[in-house]
């Protein structure tokens, strides 16, 4: 799998997720087996540049390459600016985020609402695509809503204008994330373009992940909310499309290393103060399909300081080798109790 002059080691990426796929998050799917990964979405407005927020989303020091961005706004030459910005601060691929549904987004005309209007969508691509000499992707949705798809003419927009790689969300902005991923646009836009096409919704599994691959006949697949608090699904998925066959959960003692590496890291990113509280969210996906993990997760909230929760998150995982010495996804006290 090729973006530009980037050889990526396998076809199995992390989705770029707001206050999720920060510095350290990133890193850790990484080492667990994904072959690519975008930071969370930078603002191209220059006033936001210096913030303490949008610092934080472009920073990759010490990051496995490539090392992309992914900027957003509705303002071509703005945009230009922004990817020459990151580039010249080692950003090595771009990707215009055309796919966020959220509100705030896309009442910006930012995201999935720059879908009902494809002139600004074709002089965004190339203004961003004429701006740097680092290959430009792009994610997107099919289209605004069922009755307004027009994933197959962003797609040839897209190609046309030098787009390196398509990444598509299989759901309409109206779609938000419920219903079922529409893998038959994906397979369309493939088939109409020749530059990679990325698939991505709906990828919970290993077996899923084949499917999907089948489905669309993508390039690669991206996973996004399956890898909450279980970043090992890209070394599971990796491992069946490589094989035929399932990876064993991973192990309670290598899961407590990977909590403790992982915590450490975000407390260092972020700060005490701010790293505690955004480590909750971290650790609660960790725990939620775990015996004893939401009243964890209640007790763990409360706690004031990096350390307390780091010895907490080690007794917590600690408790769950009176259940076997593997992970137990799904494991309720019911079972248990049968």
């Amino acid at each position: 799998m090729q973006i530009g002059p980037h050889s990526l080691r396998n076809n199995v990426f992390v989705a770029p997720m707001a206050g999720v796929t920060d510095r350290p998050f990133r890193q850790l799917c990484k080492q667990l087996g994904a072959g690519y990964a975008v930071s969370e979405m930078a603002a191209s407005d220059p006033r936001l540049w210096a913030s303490e927020k949008t610092s934080r989303r472009i920073n990759h020091d010490g990051e496995m390459e490539p090392k992309a961005v992914q900027i957003a706004g509705a303002d071509p030459a703005m945009l230009a600016d922004c990817a020459k910005f990151n580039v010249d601060r080692g950003a090595q691929v771009i990707d215009i985020n055309m796919g966020c549904p959220v509100k705030k987004v896309c009442q910006s005309w930012c995201g999935s609402a720059l879908l009902q209007n494809e002139t600004l969508v074709g002089r965004i691509l190339d203004a961003v695509v004429n701006a740097v000499d680092v290959p430009v992707t792009l994610k997107f949705r099919t289209g605004w809503d069922r009755a307004n798809k027009n994933a197959l003419n962003i797609a040839r927009m897209a190609q046309a204008s030098g787009i390196a790689m398509l990444t598509l969300h299989g759901r309409t902005r109206a779609d938000g994330y419920g219903g079922e991923a529409e893998y038959e646009t994906i397979a369309a836009v493939k088939a109409a373009v020749s530059i990679p096409v990325v698939a991505n919704g709906d990828i919970t599994s290993p077996e899923k992940a084949a499917f999907v691959l089948r489905a669309t006949a993508a390039d690669a697949i991206m996973i996004g909310r399956a890898a909450q608090g279980r970043p090992w699904i890209f070394r599971e998925i990796d491992h069946f499309l490589r094989t035929g066959e399932q990876l064993a959960p991973p192990t309670i003692d290598e899961v407590r290393t990977l909590m403790n590496e992982h915590l450490q890291a975000h407390y260092a990113f972020y700060g005490e103060f701010m790293g505690l509280r955004t480590a909750r969210k971290h650790i609660g996906w960790y725990v939620r399909d775990l015996v004893g993990g939401e009243e964890f997760r209640q007790r763990m909230n409360r706690l004031e300081s990096c350390s307390e929760q780091l010895a907490a998150v080690d007794a917590f995982f600690e408790s769950q080798l009176a259940y076997g010495k593997r992970l137990q996804y799904r494991l309720s006290e019911e079972k248990l109790a049968a």
